[in-house]
């Protein structure tokens, strides 16, 4: 089981705390895809600051294959974090030098040697998914919360499992997973936060409802719950088990502070 992901990361800095955390979309997705037993790699781009020594340190505990990630002269990205109770909130966002990110042809070609490929809406990977789908690799994106976002009229026929986040089971969301399976996804998912997931695979939908969790802190918890999902289907996992699978690992990352 070969995963890569590829796109943004970042310092999630926690503004009354001072604590700083990595994080980012595609590299939470690539270990937490290693820590369920997946062969992950990730390619992005760091800065030449401490922050980058920090990401690239804290990754290479994890077991992530990092061969392909790039230092380029500038700042590494950073979020800044305010939290409200047990919920994260973004702030400001510095994208530092992932603002320009591209991939080289060598890239392209490492990518394709790998199963599956996954990036985030804000990760400047969008415009190579022709490519991925075209030479037969399973692809899979995060579009967070950004349900207008231009890309989504246009990417999910060269995304076989998206991703977005909604509030709840409603009539709205169900009718936007059927619309985004049309476009030629094979399952479309939506995490509904305290109300679970849904997924629609053309046929039927299928729910999953969250489980109770000691809720300290929710950052990387969308995260988490795409890697497990993805996890169960390449495990070759029922869509009802894969959505348990990644309800499950969402429950551990929220019992601790940062993504991971």
């Amino acid at each position: 089981m070969r995963t890569v992901t590829v796109g943004d990361n970042c310092m999630d800095v926690y503004q009354k705390s001072g604590e700083v955390y990595p994080g980012g979309n595609p590299l939470n997705v690539a270990v937490y895809l290693k820590g369920l037993g997946a062969e992950s790699a990730y390619i992005g781009w760091v800065g030449s600051d401490q922050y980058s020594e920090k990401m690239v340190k804290a990754i290479q505990e994890k077991g992530v294959d990092i061969s392909h990630l790039s230092r380029k002269e500038g700042k590494t990205a950073v979020t800044f974090v305010e939290m409200v109770g047990n919920d994260r909130r973004f702030g400001e966002y510095d994208e530092g030098v992932m603002k320009h990110f591209c991939l080289t042809t060598e890239e392209l070609h490492y990518i394709q040697t790998y199963q599956l490929i996954h990036s985030g809406i804000w990760g400047h990977a969008d415009k190579y998914y022709s490519l991925f789908k075209e030479n037969g690799m399973l692809t899979s994106f995060d579009f967070s919360d950004q349900l207008d976002h231009d890309l989504v009229k246009t990417l999910p026929r060269f995304v076989d499992y998206p991703f977005f986040s909604y509030t709840k089971d409603d009539a709205f969301i169900r009718q936007f997973l059927k619309d985004i399976k049309n476009q030629g996804s094979k399952i479309a998912v939506a995490t509904l936060g305290e109300n679970g997931s849904l997924a629609y695979d053309g046929i039927q939908f299928y729910q999953c409802g969250a489980v109770e969790a000691n809720v300290v802190d929710t950052m990387g918890a969308g995260d988490s719950f795409i890697s497990g999902f993805i996890y169960g289907l390449l495990k070759g996992q029922f869509i009802g088990n894969c959505l348990e699978l990644g309800t499950e690992s969402a429950a551990k990352t929220i019992s601790y502070f940062g993504a991971w």
